[in-house]
């Protein structure tokens, strides 16, 4: 990203990455709180959650020039997401934990673009790209603890 001329892109992604989440909270509890449920509830909360995660990683790796590392964000999100559902699906329950789920990942991002405003660079290294680093490190560590946590529950059986 271009010097001191993109503090209101960053901003409004920092808003819009916020109002994902809240849109994602509020539909839950209408479906679950409100009993409107629907019989295919659990793809409309997990597949767009999955493409949203995969748009806003490798579009923070995009604007810092580092697209494998945006992808590889995006893969590890989704990968952990995929063990979180794998392991429902063999009886367990759904493992949330991080350090870097969903929320933790969603915070870095929007803290950093709303850091990048002030402090495009640290040490000579964009802010986002930092964050995205970050970001790959937590999810990485996410998805070891969740995937050894189901592995754990399969052999418990």
């Amino acid at each position: 990203m271009s010097d001191g001329e993109d503090w209101g892109w960053l901003i409004l992604a920092a808003l819009c990455v916020q109002l994902r989440l809240l849109c994602n909270l509020l539909d839950g509890m209408v479906a679950v709180e409100g009993g409107k449920a629907a019989p295919d509830g659990a793809f409309w909360n997990e597949v767009p959650d999955r493409v949203a995660d995969v748009l806003i990683l490798v579009g923070v790796g995009l604007a810092v020039d580092e697209p494998a590392l945006g992808w590889a964000a995006g893969a590890l999100a989704i990968a952990t997401a995929y063990v979180r559902e794998a392991a429902i699906a063999q009886g367990g329950e759904a493992d949330f934990r991080g350090p870097m789920a969903k929320p933790q990942r969603m915070a870095a991002v929007t803290v950093a673009a709303l850091v990048a405003v002030v402090l495009p660079e640290i040490w000579e290294v964009p802010t986002l790209e930092i964050a995205l680093w970050l970001v790959v490190a937590g999810t990485a560590v996410t998805f070891v603890r969740r995937a050894a946590r189901y592995r754990m529950t399969l052999l418990d059986k």
